[in-house]
């Protein structure tokens, strides 16, 4: 079956220029692909790789060699400039699949020749299948952080180098480097997010007339592939040819002073990290002259590169939203030599002297505890607040209130779950891994541990008949190397959003503290979950994700108010790690109880106590089960404290942390769940 053509695509202006771009000129550095899913991302990547020109090949040559200038580093070389019989084929899509390990990526050693001849032989990976055409990677932000830096460092240097099992190896690593994700499911780090050259966000259109020809054009070629392509074949044909234009126009382009300048103030302007924005736009900007049949590159030329190579590296922090103010992008464009007034009433909405999110200069957890301890006595003063953050009484003494602002989040402190576990590659807990350092070995064959292997089968070489120096190998005597690395978790905040924390304007504090800790947790690539509890009963405002921005969202709506239904909020993280033991069974849960331990309403009797009491052995059980950890972030302040929190540390088996400890310059709280309390180290 033909893939769908890229020129019948419909919609998608902005990403189709940007595919364009990195064909005509593949130093722009790729593309990232955001959007929701069914918007056609991976069609539209499919089908550039049928537009891009064919390519020249040295022939027997695994890596894609050029005739006209082979790499004179080509392990499959020496290679001699213009080989009488040349081979051409359509440029390669390779797809790098998300379960992919760094043996397929880069290559390793070939153990089948390695045993039959005893050579240290290199067997290539999807890199060198890659070079000179289209490497495609769906879901690239589910992808291992390792694997990630291996790819972009290979894509930035247009080079790949293995060393590794003995196997020392460098070959050339050119390729077009596509990307996609749902931001739904996770955000790539910041500093992978500035190794992509060029990003796009896609939506599905609102318009019904284009929405109904996509349809129509998607039920056409699925009743006739064949007839449906032909009908497209020469619009294609003629953008491979445009393409094929366009690259012979690149070398001859010029950038002119004025417009170098336009590119760095506007970079300068939008405060981007670093000198890759400058270097990607100026790229981007060229390839947009020679698409467009130009010598030179204008000032629109520029302004359409900004608008793809600067939103994601604006982001200062996860909770940030992508893309760019344009009419600061305009005032920009247009300042000349005059530098901006960037005065407190400047428009743009990312004024050049507001504190980053994500940065640890944000107030520290002490600072915040005590601007909450100064408002408790003011708490008599709320009926004074204006209507509109007023609501009606819900039950007893307490009030229900509208969503506190959350104060600045900071830099928290490492959390862990103790032991060593087996789940997802990530950055909190200790974990066996793919990566990481080898700590021993073991039969197999996953990797090779050499040392290991040569040591299995010395014993065995008299019997064998070693000749000549010559070891002899079985496969019984190959081991692989046992890793440890770091886990992802999955960080279950379980927050109490009742009229006691309100009551004394702590909601505030609590947010922010929660918000960093939600920042970190994106750091560490842990998925995230959030359950509340207030008035009668508790409620799963997040079931498990990777987003944390979905996360920052539900908890900055968050209402307070009502009684405390302490025991079901418990109950309802139990249920919460059931239901996730039978989806991501190898992920070990770290769970956030973050109240001030009070317990007003009763869910199965009348006594609270009890049944808090109860809900926490229940618990206990469930986060133990799964070898995890929990955590009682304890948000009681004012002078006069009843210790409520922290008897619900003992309940849980957890460790007790009060809300003001959770800075970054504390020291690393590890969690002993899974241990008696008497064997635990002080946090």
């Amino acid at each position: 079956m033909p893939p769908y053509p890229f020129s019948a695509v419909v919609g998608l202006d902005d990403l189709r220029l940007a595919l364009l771009l990195n064909a005509v000129s593949p130093a722009v550095g790729g593309v990232l692909v955001r959007g929701e899913k069914g918007t056609a991302k991976s069609t539209i990547v499919r089908a550039l790789a049928a537009v891009l020109p064919q390519i020249s090949v040295v022939p027997g040559c695994r890596f894609s060699c050029d005739p006209a200038a082979p790499d004179p580093a080509c392990p499959d070389g020496p290679h001699s400039p213009g080989p009488t019989a040349v081979h051409s084929h359509p440029a390669r899509l390779v797809e790098l699949p998300v379960g992919a390990t760094e043996d397929r990526l880069v290559g390793s050693l070939d153990l089948e020749q390695v045993l039959a001849s005893g050579v240290a032989a290199y067997e290539p990976g999807l890199l060198a299948a890659a070079h000179r055409g289209l490497l495609y990677v769906d879901e690239v932000n589910l992808l291992h952080d390792h694997l990630v830096d291996l790819l972009l460092d290979a894509a930035a240097m247009g080079v790949a180098h293995v060393e590794r099992e003995g196997v020392s190896v460098r070959h050339a690593a050119r390729f077009l480097l596509v990307g996609t994700m749902n931001p739904e499911e996770g955000e790539l780090r910041p500093q992978l997010l500035d190794r992509f050259g060029l990003t796009v966000e896609v939506r599905a259109s609102r318009d019904p007339a284009e929405r109904a020809e996509v349809v129509r054009r998607r039920l056409a070629y699925e009743a006739d592939p064949e007839r449906f392509a032909a009908a497209w074949q020469q619009a294609d044909k003629e953008t491979a040819a445009r393409i094929e234009t366009a690259r012979a126009l690149l070398p001859s382009v010029t950038l002119p002073e004025a417009e170098l300048l336009r590119i760095t103030r506007i970079c300068a302007a939008f405060e981007v990290d670093g000198m890759r924005a400058d270097l990607v736009t100026a790229r981007a900007a060229t390839a947009l002259a020679a698409w467009a049949g130009r010598g030179e590159v204008i000032a629109e030329d520029v302004r359409q590169a900004v608008m793809l190579a600067l939103p994601h590296r604006r982001r200062r922090h996860p909770f940030d939203a992508p893309g760019l103010d344009e009419e600061r992008l305009d005032e920009a464009m247009d300042d000349g030599d005059e530098d901006p007034d960037p005065g407190p009433g400047s428009g743009g909405g990312d004024a050049p002297n507001q504190p980053s999110g994500g940065d640890s200069g944000g107030e520290a957890p002490s600072q915040v505890e005590a601007e909450a301890s100064a408002q408790d006595s003011s708490a008599q003063e709320s009926s004074a607040e204006e209507p509109s953050t007023q609501h009606k009484r819900v039950s007893g003494s307490s009030t229900e209130q509208g969503p506190a602002t959350p104060s600045e989040p900071f830099k928290a402190r490492l959390l862990q779950v103790s032991g060593v576990g087996t789940g997802a590659e990530g950055r909190r807990s200790r974990a066996r891994a793919t990566g990481g350092r080898s700590v021993g070995a073991r039969p197999g064959t996953h990797g090779l541990h050499l040392i290991a292997t040569v040591h299995a089968a010395a014993p065995q070489q008299i019997a064998r008949g070693r000749s000549q120096g010559a070891l002899r190998l079985r496969s019984e005597d190959l081991r692989e190397p046992i890793r440890e690395g770091r886990e992802g978790n999955l960080v279950l905040f379980v927050v109490d959003a009742s009229g006691s924390m309100a009551a004394r304007q702590r909601m505030a504090a609590v947010k922010g503290a929660i918000l960093s800790l939600l920042l970190d947790a994106y750091q560490r690539r842990d998925k995230v979950g959030l359950v509340t509890f207030r008035g009668r009963d508790a409620e799963v405002a997040l079931p498990p994700t990777w987003s944390v921005d979905a996360g920052a969202a539900r908890l900055t709506s968050l209402p307070t108010g009502g009684r405390t239904p302490l025991s079901a909020g418990l109950l309802q993280a139990a249920d919460v790690l059931r239901v996730e033991r039978m989806r991501d069974p190898n992920r070990r849960p770290l769970v956030l109880i973050i109240t001030d331990g009070r317990a007003t309403q009763a869910s199965h009797s009348k006594d609270p106590l009890a049944d808090t009491r109860r809900a926490a052995a229940h618990l206990h059980r469930a986060v133990a089960s799964l070898a995890g950890g929990a955590i009682v972030v304890d948000c009681e302040s004012g002078p006069v404290r009843l210790g409520l929190a922290a008897r619900l540390a003992a309940d849980l088996d957890a460790d007790h942390l009060p809300l003001s400890d959770l800075a970054a310059d504390a020291l690393t709280a590890a969690v002993h769940s899974n241990r008696p309390r008497s064997d635990r180290r002080a946090a």
